[in-house]
């Protein structure tokens, strides 16, 4: 499943720049997540590197993506070829 950055976001920019999938982008007022380009890193890393990066720990789960890892794989490959 995809992630998405919560109310909580100071809009630090520590996230944009660990996005393999170049996922993250500055929101009116706070960062947002493109569900269809995030894959919670997964082709690309262990885990989230924006959530380990996150200082205000309001990266979570967005429950209107449910994905398996095998999606989300699919996903990666077809964004990097």
């Amino acid at each position: 499943m995809a992630l998405l950055i919560n109310d909580n976001c100071t809009a630090c920019d520590a996230c944009k720049p660990v996005c393999p999938n170049e996922a993250i982008a500055a929101g009116d007022l706070v960062y947002t997540i493109d569900a269809l380009r995030c894959t919670e890193c997964v082709g690309a890393e262990d885990e989230p590197q924006c959530k380990l990066v996150c200082p205000a720990d309001c990266i979570v789960q967005n429950p209107d993506f449910q994905e398996t890892p095998e999606e989300l794989m699919a996903k990666y490959e077809s964004l990097h070829g």
